[in-house]
């Protein structure tokens, strides 16, 4: 891998989207990357629903089941730079049906396995199939639509994730209930290969632009590199940001429902019932952001500007999750949980920063750089907690420092990334 280290703010901007590929059939392609989100999360959630069934079928104790827990995590975080550099250089028709079969079989046949290793195997391969959602969709909205028109999309189809964990908890429990662990996961995995059907039948046989098509052969030509990473300090801020972002993101994930029935006294399905609302309203704001930003930037506004002011509001929203820890009831606690869910107005505008500032054929190994950066921050977030929990007896501490870990991220967003403006690349 090839390292060309620059300070320009980012690319020549000048993509064009691909002729006979209408405004619908886009917005089509946008709508299927959000219901495959929705699946990718969903195929998440169903080890942890069903898991205490599953250790008692299978005899697991709580440092085993912990171990399989983080399975998925080993595979999907260190594929993630590999998939997004394919995702520069494959036909992304065919990568991202491959990786939605891939993760579907492997959800699937997790209720047929009869041991320990094998459903350690099939997170594994979990893993590597769902790598693809963020670094694939990122880079085929980069280019479908033009950068003042990328908010909407960015953030609605990574808004499926958010909808998926609102809707996986009750459907997953549900499901079990009805059929058991085993037919839940057969159930879920197989019935989702279904949406390979509009996808192969919608998207185009081939999707690039003519920019990178030029820029990529003409590499090709010149220099036969297997692989290429230009590294600069947007880049590095790219990744610093969304670390800190996903530091709070997973803080939310992982510990609000024990929070809710430990502190608030809720019961399972009622914690199971709030939780799903931050989770909602997140994901609801994930498009409504993007779509704000791009208004007013086809308003004339300037676009770094209004990426990261959007950023910046939503940012600060987080700061309710502070007083929502020392709030007395359960109520006003819920309200202030949701009220710091509308840090979620940031994450279109967050993948749209990455695509204005990644060279435009490295748009997917860019995401994939921020993703696993993100996922170091989701590591973190739950041992952290968990240990400052342990030391004083309270989840304030976790959250406050996750409420200031987030804002950190603002100075790696203002002060590290550059303008969202082109510019020419630094030659290696």
């Amino acid at each position: 891998m090839n390292f060309t280290i620059g300070t320009a703010a980012g690319p020549d901007q000048s993509v064009t989207n691909l002729t006979g590929v209408s405004n619908a059939r886009r917005w089509t392609i946008v709508g299927l990357l959000f219901t495959a989100s929705l699946i990718n999360y969903l195929d998440r959630a169903t080890l942890s629903v069903a898991l205490p069934l599953i250790s008692l079928d299978l005899g697991l104790g709580p440092a085993v089941k912990g171990m399989l827990l983080s399975a998925f995590f080993w595979s999907y975080a260190l594929m993630q730079v590999p998939i997004g550099w394919c995702a520069d250089r494959y036909n992304l028709k065919w990568l991202y049906a491959g990786a939605f079969a891939l993760w579907s079989l492997a959800c699937g046949l997790t209720g047929l396995a009869g041991s320990l290793l094998v459903l350690i195997l099939l997170r594994i391969l979990l893993g590597i199939g769902e790598s693809i959602y963020l670094p694939g969709g990122t880079k085929i909205v980069s280019v479908l639509f033009a950068p003042e028109e990328r908010g909407l999309p960015s953030g609605l189809f990574d808004s499926g994730t958010r909808a998926g964990l609102a809707l996986g908890a009750p459907l997953i429990a549900w499901l079990i209930v009805l059929h058991g662990w085993r037919r839940m996961f057969v159930l879920v995995g197989f019935t989702a290969l279904v949406w390979l059907i509009p996808w192969l039948a919608i998207f185009p046989a081939r999707l690039a632009s003519s920019r990178v098509d030029r820029e990529t052969s003409s590499r090709k030509a010149s220099t036969h590199r297997p692989c290429t990473l230009t590294f600069n300090r947007n880049l590095l801020g790219i990744c610093l940001g969304f670390f800190c972002f996903d530091y709070y993101w997973y803080l939310l994930v992982t510990w609000l429902p024990d929070y809710l029935v430990t502190v608030r006294h809720l019961t399972v399905l009622k914690a199971g019932l709030y939780s799903s609302l931050p989770f909602f309203v997140f994901g609801a704001s994930e498009p409504l952001g993007g779509w704000i930003a791009d208004r007013l930037i086809r308003l004339g506004w300037d676009e770094t500007r209004t990426r990261k002011g959007m950023v910046s509001l939503a940012f600060l929203t987080g700061l309710l999750l502070i007083p929502a820890a020392r709030v007395t009831d359960a109520s006003s606690a819920m309200a202030l949980i949701v009220g710091a869910s509308l840090v979620g107005l940031a994450t279109g505008n967050l993948l749209v920063i990455l695509q204005s500032c990644a060279p435009s054929d490295e748009i997917g190994v860019w995401t994939g750089m921020e993703n696993f950066a993100g996922n170091l921050g989701g590591i973190l977030a739950p041992l952290l907690t968990g240990f400052l929990i342990a030391r004083t007896g309270s989840y304030f501490p976790g959250f406050a420092l996750a409420a200031i870990v987030l804002l950190t991220g603002l100075l790696a967003y203002w002060l590290v990334v550059g303008d969202l403006k082109p510019h020419a690349l630094t030659s290696p």
